[in-house]
């Protein structure tokens, strides 16, 4: 794994295998103490539930519970913190993402982790730290992730 960072970025890195990016992942979210927001974006493959795996383990969930919820849209892990889990790459994008309820996510003991964020047609999360993480193929096995802070 290799990694740098910069002052509009928590971290860039590129990983080499599912596992490191979990770790990535993992280590974020270790940090956490509750009311966080992480917004996903990558092509299909391109790791995102891996990612949420990560985020379960470093808040003290089951990783192996974690599954695309692209049927179900939305799910949550209880541990230190709870993770909700949303994944909305079965929405249209015309709105319909109102209808889940994330605007009452993630409550103070809790993460709430998007993929397919792009499909947002809002962000409710006003004056909440919002993590973006971007993921990209980068050749066989490899990830190339770039984390990034926003304000709600």
């Amino acid at each position: 794994m290799t990694a740098s960072a910069d002052a509009s970025s928590l971290l860039e890195t590129t990983t080499a295998s599912e596992r490191e990016t979990e770790e990535v992942a993992a280590n974020l979210s270790s940090r956490f103490v509750g009311g966080e927001v992480v917004l996903l974006h990558g092509e299909l493959g391109a790791g995102k539930t891996a990612f949420v795996r990560g985020l379960a383990r470093g808040v003290g969930a089951d990783a192996a519970e974690v599954a695309s919820p692209t049927f179900v849209l939305l799910t949550e892990h209880p541990g230190r913190l709870r993770l909700h889990h949303a994944d909305l790459y079965r929405l249209s994008g015309n709105g319909d993402d109102r209808e889940l309820g994330l605007d009452e996510l993630p409550g103070a003991s809790g993460v709430l982790a998007i993929e397919w964020a792009e499909r947002l047609s809002w962000r409710p999360w006003r004056g909440t730290s919002t993590i973006e993480v971007f993921l990209e193929h980068a050749g066989d096995d490899r990830r190339s992730l770039r984390i990034v802070r926003s304000e709600g």
